[in-house]
Formats: structure tokens, C-alpha cells, sequence
């Protein structure tokens, strides 16, 4: 069941919750009929879950973190995930390298910097990797308080919770879709960051894509999670649930408080 925010009545610069819902489907529509190209780097544990959850959803999906074709890749891609976990000797020589090309290529690309507030070497990483100014940085609570005071002002933050936060300068829109049963399925944090590079790729507003994506994946799982058993059917029910996604379900599911201000 999805979590119930209180109205405010607040305006924002993006509308009202109706205009919204039509934004994040207009979003929806533009990644099934322009099938842009996402380059994730991410986890081994994540890779597969995040592939298929990116074609349900539209988008072309690559994964290679092959040093002679790196580059390539992420130059003919539209958007590219970075996401920390799992390092191992090859993420650490291909992470800095794949910011440093989308940064000269002008792509846009999403940090997911995954307990990089327990690793001291992955945070010199992530450190390493804001210098690049990534346009979106998801992240949990935790990461949250490591990292606020060096995250580049002009990148959206999605911090994820049982109240989702996304912030760009002094918007904030909180999202009160999702289920618990995303906590007991690893990578649906990942698939989350791979969904936000396939909407940067396809609307133009940096902050309404980072909506539009937290939206569509959680949105998705609650309707995964109405059919399920457990954990098992509900990995492969999301997959399904994203490819059914549409702009009726949307409106009529999209659980969203806005305000003019940051939340404290």
C-alpha cells in the first residue's frame, strides 16, 4: 500500500500534482519511443536486474567496463550510471574514467556512491568523481550526511527512504510511493539509478527527470508487490510491473508533496 503524505496546497514552478503525473508519463513515453541508450557501470550483483529493468521501461542498456572500449561506449550512449559497489580492480580504473569522459562529452550522468560513507577509499572515489559535477547524486540517509557539505550545487540529490527526497537548490519534492519489499531484493537501489540516467536522457528539466524516474520505479513496485509471495515473484513481477507502466496508472498512483523550500 502506498504511503499517504499530507497536502499542502504549496505551489511549485512544475505544477500540480495532475500536471506532474502528466510530465512523469510524457517522460515514460519519450523513453519507449526514443529507446535512448544507457551506459551503467555498476555492481555484478545489479547487472542483470538493471539491464532488464531498463528495456522494460524502453531504454538500450550496456554494461562493458572494458578500458579500450569504454570511452566509445559512453560517447554514443545518451546518459551513463556510475554506480560504487562491489569495487573491484576493474570499476577502480574505469569510474574516474568514465566521469572524466562524460564530463568533456557533455553527458549527463548519475552517481550512486554506495557505501561510500563506510570506505574511506571509496570516498577519495566519490570524492574524485563529484569533481565532475554529476547531474544527479542518489543516495541514502547515511551517505547523505557523509557527503552534504561536497555535493556540487547545481546536481539534483535523490535521497532515498520511507519518504524519498529529491532537492535542487531550493525545490523539494517528497515522494511517498514504494513498498517494503524493495528492501529485501538486492539492486532495486541500482536499477533506481540506472532508471534516473534513462530519464535524464529523454527530459530536458534535470529535476523533473529525477522525479520521473524515483516515480516510475516505485510506482511499479507497488503493483509488483500486490501480486507477490515474497521476494522472489516480486523481483520478477517489478520487471513486468515497469514494462506496463502507463500514464492513467501514473495519475492516479503518484504520491507527491511539494514545496518552495528544502526540507529541514
Amino acid at each position: 500500500m502506498a504511503r499517504t503524505l499530507p497536502a499542502d496546497g504549496v505551489t511549485h514552478p512544475h505544477g500540480t500534482h495532475a500536471r506532474l503525473s502528466e510530465m512523469i508519463a510524457h517522460t515514460l513515453e519519450a523513453l519507449r519511443l526514443r529507446r535512448p541508450r544507457v551506459h551503467a557501470i555498476t555492481n555484478p550483483v545489479a547487472q542483470g536486474l538493471t539491464a532488464n529493468g531498463l528495456l522494460a521501461l524502453g531504454a538500450t542498456p550496456s554494461l562493458t567496463l572494458n578500458l579500450l572500449e569504454l570511452a566509445d561506449f559512453i560517447t554514443s550512449s545518451d546518459a551513463l550510471l556510475l554506480n560504487l559497489g562491489m569495487l573491484d580492480r576493474d570499476r577502480l580504473e574505469a569510474l574516474p574514467l568514465a566521469a572524466k569522459v562524460a564530463a568533456t562529452g557533455n553527458r549527463r550522468f548519475v552517481l550512486d556512491p554506495v557505501f561510500a560513507d563506510r570506505s574511506e577509499n571509496r570516498r577519495a572515489l566519490a570524492r574524485g568523481v563529484f569533481a565532475f559535477s554529476p547531474t544527479i547524486v542518489k543516495l541514502n540517509a547515511s551517505e547523505a550526511d557523509a557527503f552534504a557539505p561536497e555535493i556540487p550545487p547545481g546536481s539534483v540529490t535523490v535521497i532515498t527512504g520511507p519518504i524519498d527526497r529529491i532537492t535542487r537548490g531550493d525545490q523539494t519534492i517528497r515522494l511517498a510511493n514504494g513498498h517494503p519489499l524493495m528492501a529485501s531484493v538486492t539492486a532495486t537501489g541500482c536499477l533506481l539509478g540506472a532508471i534516473l540516467a534513462a530519464c535524464l536522457a529523454v527530459e530536458e528539466d534535470t529535476f523533473l527527470a529525477a522525479v520521473a524516474g524515483v516515480s516510475l520505479l516505485n510506482i511499479a513496485a507497488e503493483i509488483a508487490a500486490e501480486g507477490a509471495a515474497g521476494p522472489g515473484s516480486f523481483a520478477y513481477r517489478l520487471i513486468d510491473a515497469l514494462a506496463a507502466l502507463d500514464a492513467d496508472t501514473l495519475h492516479h498512483r503518484l504520491n507527491i508533496e511539494v514545496s518552495d523550500h528544502a526540507a529541514p
